[in-house]
């Protein structure tokens, strides 16, 4: 049986898609399937927009994160990427090393065994290599779905991609495999757009 890649593109400061990520880890332990992880950013997608104070200044702090999960991806290759973003994750989300994302950042490099000068891409630099590889890696993604939706967009490789899905906890297991049958099914019909419900307080690390 050959091995389907199913693509994640996340954003790295997200905690759902974190979530997500991890959960397609845990599918690919029981089903035949090489994960991905792509790059989409939500302070490209709400460039410009009219937004809450404390959003925008989220926003404005969540373009380090992005560029250098490109500059790895980039550099490195797709599973130095996925190294970093295991390390990031486990430090910013699950560990809550958000006062300074840049040191977060840093640490995570040195954990995941890359060279720390990739953090010379953290800063926003507009039009430059890594702005430019940013953006495109960002809408190949929401090329997929369009632009009424956020991290993380899921695609299984035959050019049907949509947002989610929004996991807390994250299944592991056969229930992991169940869940990626069900979207696989899901995906595979064109009429198929969304299913959704309220979510729950916070988000479920365990």
């Amino acid at each position: 049986m050959s091995v389907r890649t199913v693509e994640l593109f996340v954003d790295p400061v997200c905690p759902y898609a974190w979530m997500t990520s991890r959960w397609l880890l845990h599918a690919a332990e029981v089903r035949e399937i090489a994960p991905k992880y792509s790059v989409m950013s939500l302070s490209v997608l709400n460039e410009g927009a009219e937004l809450d104070a404390g959003y925008r200044a989220m926003l404005d702090d969540s373009w380090g994160p992005a560029r250098l999960a490109i500059e790895i991806d980039r550099v490195e290759g797709n599973e130095a990427f996925a190294r970093w973003y295991t390390a990031w994750g486990e430090r910013y989300h699950v560990g809550g090393e958000h006062r300074d994302r840049g040191a977060t950042a840093v640490a995570a490099l040195a954990d995941a065994g890359l060279p720390a000068s990739l953090i010379e891409a953290y800063d926003p630099v507009a039009g430059d290599e890594t702005d430019v590889a940013l953006r495109a890696s960002h809408e190949n993604g929401i090329s997929r779905v369009g632009n009424d939706v956020g991290t993380p967009v899921i695609s299984f490789g035959d050019g049907t991609a949509y947002f989610g899905p929004v996991v807390s906890p994250a299944p592991k297991g056969e229930e992991a495999g169940k869940l990626l049958d069900a979207l696989s099914t899901m995906a595979a019909l064109d009429g198929f757009f969304e299913l959704k419900r309220s979510r729950g307080d916070g988000v479920d690390f365990s």
